[in-house]
């Protein structure tokens, strides 16, 4: 009886890379930050959202998925997670990246 080495699968490719917009990252930042309250300080970031967007392991979800945060609330994202940031704030960060993707002056990077 011949063996027969096994052929490793091949990776999978995505169908699109993601969607790098530096001037749409800057239009972000440019609002105020999404959570009203008196926490907030520092400068506006553009807060990436990875839950049901086009994120990977290991992959940052294109740009036109962010929201403006201010530093203090960026980094509370990062440290309790999307889940638990939207709950306590009662946002959808998902809604709040899509409306503004949708509105940017920049869209026509990703349509």
């Amino acid at each position: 009886m011949a063996l027969h080495r096994r052929k490793a699968e091949k990776m999978k490719v995505r169908k699109r890379p993601q969607v790098r917009c530096p001037p749409h990252l800057a239009w972000v930042r440019g609002f105020d930050c999404c959570v009203k309250n008196s926490d907030c300080n520092g400068n506006i970031e553009a807060a990436h959202v990875r839950n049901g967007t086009d994120a990977g392991l290991g992959v940052k979800p294109s740009d036109y998925w962010t929201i403006p945060l201010c530093g203090f609330h960026h980094g509370h994202q990062h440290t309790v997670g999307e889940a638990r940031f939207e709950a306590h704030h009662k946002i959808s960060m998902r809604e709040i990246a899509g409306r503004l993707a949708r509105k940017s002056p920049h869209k026509g990077k990703w349509e």
